[in-house]
């Protein structure tokens, strides 16, 4: 027990080596704890701690309480050694739970490694999933094979607008054949996915290439915004079975990452050969884990490295730009913003000239910003966030009122529910004189946003116009709850003086 809390106290501490010390001991004092050998399996595979998660895993299936991940343990150990018999007696183990879907795909791998046809294995006709799996595997086989055509002809019929995991693993087996111009076919010559594929090319499908990609695979469909315990597990099963799998190290990641474990997530990035095809991905991936941290003076030193590095793209110098402006710093912003302007593809996206206004505007550089800005509301003449930018700023600055109000009802029509576009308008119509067809806008913007500290003291400045003292001066009240000075001050004396 001493253990145990040791180990709890560890690790809702963040103190993962000493986490995984405790828990090692306390599953030692208690085997047959299933409550010590569950916290201990979790701990374990985030950690990444081999010998601790097969020893959890065991004392769970003893006590016949083990989750369905436990059982990919012994099948990843065999795939890593190119064990056909090991990976096969692994499999039963798999056939009781959710996982069972892996096993016809398991099947060719193993036949194929012992020289026989993977590619007769079938699978249910009611599993779709299982189906599917077995269908990525064999164009996997086929170009293992070396019978290229077919192979390749399989996995474009896997279809899908974005490449699969198969369809990248294909590209990995082609570019370690020496068949690059084939793999950038297939993966529709993105750069991302090429890159991912040359950093995991090999030439040989082996059991362990088999097994991680299929468990990376699904890992893959397990993403999103939320954490996954299952998705942990497969990517980190999948980094077992082929510790090299550079791929499988971003996926674990970001599992990590959205498990609220962002120094472990950050330490398998650090993994992640810098100078390799997936050096720039980590270490964007890097820039915006210590971004989502709050450790922005550390996500800013990262990202200037890649934006002034020598092979810098423009999501680099995009994300450099973008965290110079969060940090107040909109002026350094600008040349930045301005190189992407010369981007070739960058220079034709509305939203590179809008950021590049923005910067402008808030370093007090009007004359070039509406320039600017007019240039983001031409490519984008149907986009909201471009046409509300441009027309409030004209409002702020006293210009053309009346086009800028015009500007700003297009975007209120377009997007009728952002509370932000509303207050604008409304404020618009308060500037040109019409504060009673404005306010209605102003009071559901604040509505919307009760937190937002500007559409509040515009609501206020409405009402006082209006005649209404009272609920201009509680709506400045509401307001000041969440401004920062120098608002705060200029709320302080309108709450006491008015307008």
């Amino acid at each position: 027990m001493s253990a145990y809390l040791r180990a709890r106290v560890a690790e809702d501490s963040g103190q993962g080596t000493e986490a995984v010390a405790a828990y090692t001991r306390a599953l030692a004092d208690a085997p047959a704890n299933p409550v010590v050998a569950i916290r201990a399996y979790r701990e374990g595979l985030a950690a990444g701690d081999a010998a601790l998660v097969r020893h959890a895993a065991t004392a769970l299936a003893a006590a016949g309480v083990a989750p369905d991940d436990a059982a990919l343990w012994p099948l990843v150990d065999a795939a890593r050694a190119n064990d056909p018999a090991a990976v096969e007696r692994a499999l039963p183990a798999l056939d009781n739970g959710r996982l069972r879907i892996l096993l016809p795909a398991l099947r060719a791998w193993i036949a194929a490694a012992r020289g026989q046809d993977g590619l007769a294995i079938e699978a249910p006709k009611d599993d779709a999933v299982a189906r599917r799996l077995v269908n990525e595997t064999r164009a996997l086989l086929l170009i293992g094979a070396g019978r290229l055509p077919e192979g390749i002809a399989a996995t474009q019929a896997l279809g899908g607008t974005i490449p699969s995991g198969a369809q990248l693993a294909a590209a990995e087996l082609l570019i370690g054949g020496g068949h690059d111009e084939a793999a950038a076919t297939l993966l529709g010559r993105r750069p991302g996915q090429l890159a991912a594929a040359r950093a995991d090319a090999t030439a040989r499908p082996t059991l362990a290439f088999g097994v991680s990609r299929l468990l990376l695979r699904l890992a893959d469909d397990l993403g999103g915004d939320r954490p996954s315990s299952l998705g942990l597990s497969f990517a980190r099963a999948a980094l077992d079975a082929d510790p090299g799998y550079a791929r499988a190290r971003l996926i674990l990641a970001e599992q990590l990452a959205l498990a609220d474990d962002p120094d472990r997530a950050l330490a398998q990035l650090a993994l992640v050969p810098a100078d390799g095809p997936l050096g720039a991905t980590a270490a964007g991936r890097r820039i915006n884990l210590l971004d989502a941290q709050d450790r922005a003076a550390d996500a800013l030193a990262a990202a200037r490295i890649r934006a002034e590095a020598g092979d810098a793209v423009a999501v680099d110098r995009a994300r450099y730009a973008d965290l110079l402006v969060a940090a107040d710093r909109p002026a350094d912003a600008i040349p930045f913003y301005a190189a992407l302007t010369k981007d070739a593809d960058a220079s034709k996206n509305w939203a590179t000239w809008l950021r590049y206004g923005a910067a402008l505007d808030q370093a007090g550089q009007w004359k070039d910003a509406r320039r600017v800005l007019r240039r983001a509301v031409d490519l984008g003449p149907q986009e909201p966030s471009a046409l509300n930018y441009l027309g409030y700023a004209m409002i702020e600055h006293g210009e053309d009122l009346p086009d800028a109000t015009r500007m700003l009802e297009r975007a209120h029509a377009l997007a009728a529910d952002d509370a932000s576009i509303a207050d604008s308008l409304g404020w618009a119509y308060h500037r040109i004189g019409q504060t009673p067809r404005g306010l209605p806008l102003l009071e559901r913007a604040a509505a919307d946003a009760p937190a937002n500290a500007e559409i509040a003291e515009h609501l206020g400045d409405a009402y006082w116009s209006l005649g209404r003292r009272y609920e201009a001066r509680y709506a400045w009240a509401a307001a000041a709850v969440t401004a920062e000075p120098p608002a705060t001050a200029r709320l302080a004396t309108k709450q006491e003086s008015g307008l």
